[in-house]
């Protein structure tokens, strides 16, 4: 997750750009303005023309097709609900690959493979009960609703039995001396801010709290802690524990990391001032050989530069408590959706454009990272960029990631996408984590904004499953990745680096 123009949290590896109250809607501008100028009937000498009419009407086809085509709900659905959760090294993210390859041979793409190591960690038992507390009634135990956080140790097969200690942060711990912490349990009850998340801020609001989730373990550990646990970081307060994988720093032993559910948070919090409290803490997951598996590329040939290459992409891999619907089967669904919209409509794209279902993104990057070696010395042919991690959610528009002039550039595609709402430019600083290579060598990169109010409630839950995707507004995100799609490839100058 990436917090917009601060940090770059490394641990659930999921980039949701902000600032959505910022964006600048197309269909506000008056008569005259500026956007008026460089849309549908660019000055010459104001504005190079960079789309043909021809590409705008086609634009106009693609996006009308989308919003009526149910081809991305249908493979989000069987991503979800046949193939299931898709954790690398899993079966089932092995059966994803082959699915989605059979899908793109079928609408006309030629596929391929590209061969990624990825880590195989396999949950376990998870278990945890509060066997001292004040006030606690004779022979009872309070049961602690919880799961590992990725990449987490084991208890071993007895567990670990410990008192708890609760800290809000990690300024709380700092000033607490070894004596006071080691042998323990380390709680951290630092919350997601539901208000920031509200008013659309939400990639920030989980920034500011997944830092617990990847560096939490190591920093209790330093002080002598014999497991850390933290308070799960999104909006919903259902009992619902939230995953995620954690950073073992190299300075610090490994200890069992898991994540309790915000409502058990206050309740060690609130128990923990009155007195001792004592947990029975048990972990069983496994770090297994690593396991190969691919990145799924499947290419529509450019029919004037197939050198050159236009990227729409999402990721296969899910985490394994629910069924990776909205993170990120939807990714997925709807950069294959583009390539089925063009290859129906009989468009032909003057570039590539290249669908990638992009592996272990939530524990590893491996994917992302393997692409960017296999690929780097032809960055200059990769022309644009699009990753789609940001849920289901209604889109108003994208997420730009490159130089100013872009954004002026495209101002005609958005006023062809402000026909369904989605107008919106906003320059940012990240686009998505598997693009990130892409971005760091100055390809423009990009990304839709979605509203992602309610995205924290069920990403990384086991509530990500496909009832939380309205056919809609998936519709209309498909509508976004196409129409830039055959825009980049069909550009007729290269956009600004």
């Amino acid at each position: 997750m990436e917090k917009l123009c601060c940090i770059l949290v490394v641990g659930c590896f999921l980039t949701i750009p902000v600032l959505l109250h910022s964006a600048e809607p197309v269909a506000k501008a008056s008569p005259g303005s500026e956007l008026d100028e460089e849309s549908a009937t660019p000055s010459p000498a104001a504005t190079p023309v960079v789309f043909s009419a021809q590409t705008l009407g086609d634009l106009k086809r693609l996006q009308q097709a989308a919003l009526s085509s149910d081809y991305a709900y249908r493979e989000v659905a069987h991503l979800s609900d046949n193939i299931g959760p898709r954790l690398t090294g899993s079966a089932q993210a092995a059966k994803a690959v082959e699915y989605v390859a059979n899908e793109l041979k079928a609408i006309g793409c030629e596929v391929q493979l590209e061969k990624v190591m990825v880590p195989h960690w396999v949950r376990g038992e998870e278990k945890a009960a509060l066997v001292q507390f004040p006030g606690m009634a004779d022979g009872t135990i309070q049961k602690i609703v919880l799961c590992a956080l990725g990449g987490s140790v084991a208890t071993g097969k007895d567990g670990i039995t410990a008192d708890v200690v609760a800290v809000k942060n990690f300024a709380e711990l700092k000033a607490m001396s070894r004596d006071k912490v080691a042998g323990k349990i380390v709680l951290f009850t630092y919350s997601f801010d539901k208000q920031l998340a509200a008013v659309g801020r939400s990639g920030e609001a989980y920034g500011e709290a997944v830092a617990y989730r990847s560096d939490g373990p190591s920093a209790a550990a330093r002080l002598g802690a014999v497991a850390c646990l933290i308070r799960s970081v999104g909006g919903a307060d259902y009992r619902i524990p939230h995953t995620g994988s954690t950073k073992y720093a190299t300075d610090a032993p490994k200890i069992p990391a898991g994540a309790v559910t915000s409502e058990d948070a206050d309740l060690i919090a609130d128990l923990v001032k009155q007195g001792p409290v004592k947990m029975k803490l048990l972990l069983t997951p496994q770090t297994l050989p690593d396991v190969e598996s691919a990145n799924v590329i499947g290419d529509i040939k450019g029919s004037e530069h197939p050198e050159q290459v236009v990227i729409v992409s999402g990721h296969l891999d899910s985490w394994d408590l629910g069924t990776g619907a909205i993170d990120d089967g939807a990714g997925v669904a709807v950069s294959m959706e583009a390539a089925n919209l063009i290859h129906k409509l009989n468009l032909k794209p003057k570039r590539t454009i290249r669908v990638i279902a992009w592996m272990n993104e939530e524990n590893g990057t491996r994917g992302s990272k393997q692409y960017a070696k296999d690929h780097e010395k032809d960055w200059a042919n990769h022309f644009g960029c699009m990753e789609t991690d940001n849920g289901a959610d209604h889109p108003v528009g994208l997420h730009v990631k490159a130089r100013p002039e872009v954004k002026t550039l495209l101002k005609p595609v958005a006023a062809v996408l402000q026909e369904s709402g989605a107008g919106a430019l906003e320059l940012s600083e990240h686009a998505g984590a598997d693009i990130s290579p892409l971005e760091k060598a100055g390809v423009p990169s990009f990304a839709p904004i979605q509203d992602g109010r309610f995205y924290f409630n069920y990403h990384h839950t086991a509530a990500d499953t496909l009832d939380k995707i309205d056919p809609k507004n998936l519709a209309q995100t498909s509508a976004i990745v196409a129409v830039w799609a055959y825009a980049m490839a069909n550009a007729e100058q290269a956009m600004p680096r």
